[in-house]
């Protein structure tokens, strides 16, 4: 995607009014948006990957399933590729069996995208997390970076977590009333709100 989702400056504007904090993050971070690279496969292997490590040690890893995968993410390739190869590249055996297990249903369409473009975000949650080794957090990071979708607001997210107590000088981890009082401020655009809390925190664009 070579531009920011239609939402994304109306978004930024209205944000700006209703948040001093974002508005001054915004200010900051003038360049950068969300983006899709319009490859649901390729998008939830990432997810899978950075599922409850650090964005460094992701990437690490990503690195290097990319290699094993020679440059070609594609169900068919994956589900070629041994244990073996998969372990050295530090995926555990849970995260090799979830990789295996979405590659055969993107392989025999027994997993649908275009059905989740036609559901709302907690349909499309319901929908994901029936695959086996997608919870509600890879779901929510594929509603954002495959389908940019404008409201999603992932609170088991540790890097958004962490942003909100940096950026709004609170103990960590926030508050549930605290969060309730942040969501309901951004209501409509949660995920610009979210993509610029992690900015502020990682030097990179944050990638899924």
């Amino acid at each position: 995607m070579t531009s920011p989702p239609k939402y994304w400056n109306k978004a930024k504007k209205e944000l700006s009014k209703r948040d001093k904090i974002l508005k001054k993050i915004i200010k900051k971070y003038k360049k950068g948006y969300l983006s899709s690279k319009k490859d649901p496969f390729f998008s939830l292997c990432r997810t899978i990957i950075g599922q409850q490590i650090s964005t460094k040690a992701a990437d690490s890893i990503w690195a290097k399933f990319v290699i094993k995968c020679k440059k070609k993410i594609k169900p068919k390739v994956v589900i070629k590729l041994n244990s073996k190869a998969l372990k050295s590249a530090g995926l555990s055996r849970q995260k090799i069996s979830y990789l295996k297990n979405i590659a055969k249903s993107f392989q025999n369409n027994s997993f649908n995208v275009s059905k989740i473009e036609k559901m709302n975000d907690q349909e499309a949650i319901n929908y994901i997390t029936q695959l086996k080794g997608l919870g509600i957090w890879s779901a929510q990071m594929f509603l954002m970076f495959n389908l940019n979708r404008a409201d999603i607001f992932p609170i088991k997210d540790i890097g958004l977590l962490r942003a909100i107590s940096k950026n709004y000088k609170i103990s960590y981890p926030p508050s549930e009333r605290f969060l309730n009082k942040i969501s309901k401020k951004h209501l409509g655009y949660r995920s610009v709100f979210t993509w610029y809390m992690w900015r502020s925190i990682d030097p990179v664009d944050v990638e899924y």
